[in-house]
């Protein structure tokens, strides 16, 4: 079996860190998406509820037993602890599925797994478990425009999301390969995608 290359992707909000994981699929990578498993574990029937229950009462949970996204984002803004709570809840069992999604991709001869991890600078403990790190950039004032654009949040709720995350130095600090995603159309993207894919064996 070739060696299979790990790739963590990340970016901050409104980077086109999806985006570009998209494109990677169309190249063949096997995309692992973090966000996309944390939504599955605390969807309805989803393997957090019980403990998420557990742990913040009939509050947190939706009429169709799914975490309640909107009420646990309030608590976690004005309660740091209860971000604590949550995480230790959820965190082990994310780590878990993306540990079996990527061995059932080594089974099918993977040659690049994309980790899609948009918190993979603050966990600290991914860098490790990496080959290579593959940060989309943009300026601030571009994330906020963005994600204006595509939700209709007003810009402090942005800024507010933005100064949960990681700074860009920090996440450019940890990075073996940037894209700059300033003022790129979809197809500069796709260019810019295609010229570093090689480096991924894609």
């Amino acid at each position: 079996m070739p060696r299979c290359l790990r790739l963590g992707l990340t970016g901050g909000i409104g980077s086109g860190k999806s985006t570009v994981a998209h494109m990677l699929l169309a190249r063949s990578a096997i995309i692992i998406d973090a966000d996309a498993i944390s939504r599955q574990t605390t969807a309805s029937q989803g393997t957090a509820i019980s403990a998420i229950h557990a742990a913040f009462g009939d509050y947190a949970i939706t009429a169709d037993g799914a975490m309640d996204r909107e009420r646990m984002r309030g608590l976690i803004f004005t309660d740091p602890g209860a971000k604590k709570r949550l995480e230790a809840i959820v965190h082990p069992l994310v780590g878990q599925e993306i540990e079996a999604q990527f061995q059932r991709a080594l089974a099918h001869g993977a040659r690049c797994v994309v980790f899609d991890i948009p918190l993979l600078v603050e966990s600290g403990h991914w860098k490790n478990r990496l080959d290579q790190v593959l940060v989309v950039d943009c300026t601030v004032d571009t994330q906020v425009a963005r994600v204006m654009a595509r939700s209709g949040m007003d810009e402090a709720t942005v800024h507010a999301i933005i100064q949960t995350q990681a700074s860009r130095a920090q996440r450019l600090a940890v990075a073996d390969v940037v894209i700059l995603n300033d003022g790129l159309t979809l197809e500069q993207l796709r260019l810019e995608v295609e010229k570093i894919a090689p480096l991924f064996g894609l």
